[in-house]
């Protein structure tokens, strides 16, 4: 059976009110996606408005996306860096001192691609304390990053990926152990 998209339906999702998300439409453009806007306190204050929970310490560059802040956590000290888009159609949880490098992506959505009707599918995403997801990485919904995994540069972790490990490649896979020196 061919896929038929004109019986595509997600109505079963609902992540907030529709005058919600306009809103946060329009504030995530005006403060978050702004490279005029430099500003990482008021960045911080906006996402919280929306629901957000943001540790201390955090750090937020330019041009950063976030889909709903209502379903995003920030642990403490850590980065989100430029050009990082936070697609979270599910909850994205990330520990204190993760760093989140320039352009990756955080997708806790896609389709099944089985079905005719391409059926929305919804994951979580889970970063643990000390996770590092390299420039232009993607980390797809339902995995859990534990306790100071790296996911090298443009690479793809669609599976858990182990903690103290480093991981390359797509799909990602284990290329060496992660060993931090004092």
């Amino acid at each position: 059976m061919p896929t038929d998209l004109s019986k595509f339906n997600n109505d079963w999702y609902k992540p907030g009110g529709k005058v919600k998300r306009a809103l946060w439409y329009c504030f995530n453009n005006w403060f978050l996606l702004n490279k005029y806007n430099p500003f990482g306190g008021l960045k911080k204050f906006v996402l919280r408005m929306f629901g957000a929970k943001i540790g201390k310490g955090v750090v937020i560059k330019q041009r950063v996306n976030v889909k709903y802040p209502w379903f995003l956590e920030i642990g403490d000290h850590s980065w989100i860096g430029e050009g990082v888009w936070i697609d979270n159609l599910g909850k994205v949880k990330i520990g204190p001192h993760c760093c989140i490098s320039q352009g990756a992506l955080l997708l806790c959505g896609n389709h099944n691609y089985k079905k005719s009707t391409f059926d929305l599918m919804v994951g979580d995403i889970t970063l643990e304390e000390g996770v590092w997801i390299g420039a232009k990485s993607v980390v797809s919904g339902g995995v859990t990053c534990f306790s100071h995994a790296v996911l090298s540069a443009g690479s793809v972790a669609n599976k858990d990926l182990e903690a103290y490990k480093i991981y390359q490649g797509n799909p990602a896979q284990i290329v060496r152990e992660r060993v931090i020196e004092e």
